[in-house]
């Protein structure tokens, strides 16, 4: 059973982070507080985070200067960042927002029902990883406790992939259809921009899992 996916809410002012937790409430995962940019790197340092919801505008560590160590630092790095803002400052500021690492950036009052729709690709996508990650970790345990029962163990291992690799077609169509509809809505920066980073997430599972068939580089049963 895949335990729920944690947000982390950044957001300088308490009511700010009330209302995001009732716009996410419906996605029944679970909503972690974080006052400022230096509590929302402490959290960061000991939980795994589907998205990053972030304030722009705070007191001391800004949201760029928070996302720019969220970047720095390999555990996170890959970690999608929204920004919010309740300034809009044209097209300069948005940029820097997508140059210190954003996906997406939102203005102040948005969309309850775009942002909840926008956080809910996110999750769906680490709920996906996380699972393509168990099963690979239970199929090379598998493999290594064959033993002699190697053609056991070889269909055993084509089943598993066979299935890793149908469910990662489903997310990949997915993503396909997505960015079909973005072609036809002329979406935003910030649509592409998210539409670019589950296309990089997805290939390299794609890559991972491809690097698991037997005859691989480092694929099959283990010499």
């Amino acid at each position: 059973m895949v335990q729920k996916a944690k947000i982390l809410l950044v957001d300088d002012r308490p009511e700010n982070l009330l209302a995001l937790e009732a716009i996410l409430s419906a996605l029944d995962q679970t909503l972690v507080r974080a006052s400022s940019g230096e509590e929302a790197l402490k959290a960061l340092l000991t939980d795994d985070f589907a998205v990053i919801l972030l304030d722009v505008q705070m007191p001391g560590m800004d949201g760029f200067e928070t996302a720019a160590h969220i970047k720095r630092r390999e555990r996170t790095r890959d970690i999608p960042i929204i920004f919010l803002t309740a300034i809009n400052h044209g097209p300069h500021h948005t940029f820097r927002g997508y140059a210190a690492g954003a996906v997406d950036y939102i203005s102040k009052p948005f969309d309850p029902w775009v942002l909840r729709a926008k956080v809910s690709v996110f999750v769906e996508l680490y709920m996906k990883n996380c699972q393509l990650r168990e099963q690979a970790a239970l199929l090379r345990l598998q493999l290594e406790g064959s033993g002699g029962q190697a053609g056991v163990a070889a269909k055993e291992s084509a089943g598993l992939l066979a299935e890793l690799s149908a469910r990662l077609a489903a997310v990949e169509e997915q993503a396909e259809a997505l960015s079909k509809q973005l072609d036809d809505e002329s979406a935003d920066a910030a649509a592409v921009a998210t539409a670019a980073h589950l296309e990089r997430k997805l290939t390299g599972l794609r890559r991972a899992l491809d690097a698991l068939e037997p005859g691989a580089p480092g694929g099959g049963l283990p010499g």
